[in-house]
C-alpha cells in the first residue's frame, strides 16, 4: 500500500499529475481540488490510494488522509468503484459528503455525474453508518498535507493556469466567481476550491 508520496510535480493535466519521486514519474489520478493545489516543478505530498485490477495499477491522490479515507470507504458501497468516488470527491468534500448520507440528501447526491436517484437511496443506506458525520474527524486527519497552502484564489488560480488558461485570464475567471459568490451571500474563502475551479471552467469556456 502506497499511502502517500512526496516529490516534485513534473506535469499537470485536467484529471491528473505527475510527480516525480526518486527519478521516477507516478501518474496520481486526482481531483480539481488538489490538482489545484499543485504546482509544476514545485515539491508535493499527497495522500495516495493504489487500485489494483486485473490489466491495471491506478494511483489516485488527495489532499488530506481524510479525503483519502473517504474515497475508499465509499467504495464500500454497491455499484461505486474508483471513479465514482473520485468524481463523488470532486463535486463534495468529505464533510459534505458525510452530511448528504446521514441527512439522507438525496439531492445532493445526484449532482455527482453517474450517481441517480436510486444509486443515491442505495449509498445512503450502505453508508450511513459507515462515513460519520460531519465534524467527527480529527482535526489533523482533516487538514491538507500541504505545510503551507496557499488561499483559495491562489489555489483556483494556479488550477487554471495548470490547464493551461493564462494567468490574466485565471485571474479574471476567479475574480468574477468570487463576485458571483459574494452576490448569493456566500463568502468566497469558505467555498469550496473545486467548485470555484469549475465555475471558473465554465466562465473561460464561453470566452
Amino acid at each position: 500500500m502506497i499511502s502517500h508520496l512526496r516529490g516534485t510535480v513534473s506535469g499537470v493535466a485536467p484529471d491528473g499529475a505527475v510527480i516525480e519521486v526518486g527519478g521516477v514519474g507516478l501518474s496520481v489520478q486526482c481531483t480539481p481540488g488538489t490538482l489545484a493545489t499543485l504546482r509544476p516543478g514545485e515539491t508535493a505530498r499527497v495522500a495516495t490510494c493504489l487500485v489494483v485490477r486485473e490489466d491495471s495499477l491506478t494511483l489516485y491522490g488527495f489532499t488530506s488522509d481524510d479525503e483519502r479515507n473517504v474515497f475508499e470507504l465509499v467504495q464500500t458501497a454497491t455499484g461505486v468503484g474508483p471513479r465514482l468516488a473520485l468524481a463523488m470527491l470532486a463535486v463534495h468534500s468529505p464533510d459534505a459528503l458525510r452530511r448528504a448520507v446521514s441527512t439522507g440528501d438525496l439531492d445532493a447526491l445526484t449532482l455527482v455525474p453517474g450517481i441517480g436517484k436510486k444509486g443515491a437511496q442505495r449509498i445512503v443506506l450502505e453508508l450511513k453508518d459507515r462515513l460519520g458525520t460531519p465534524g467527527d474527524v480529527p482535526a489533523d486527519m482533516g487538514r491538507p498535507l500541504s505545510a503551507t497552502m496557499p488561499s483559495w484564489r491562489e489555489q483556483a488560480q494556479s488550477g487554471l493556469v495548470n490547464l493551461g488558461w493564462p494567468a490574466r485570464d485565471a485571474e479574471q475567471a476567479v475574480t468574477a466567481v468570487a463576485a458571483d459568490l459574494a452576490g448569493e451571500g456566500v463568502a468566497p474563502e469558505t467555498a469550496d476550491v473545486a467548485t470555484v475551479l469549475r465555475a471558473a471552467m465554465k466562465k473561460l469556456s464561453r470566452q
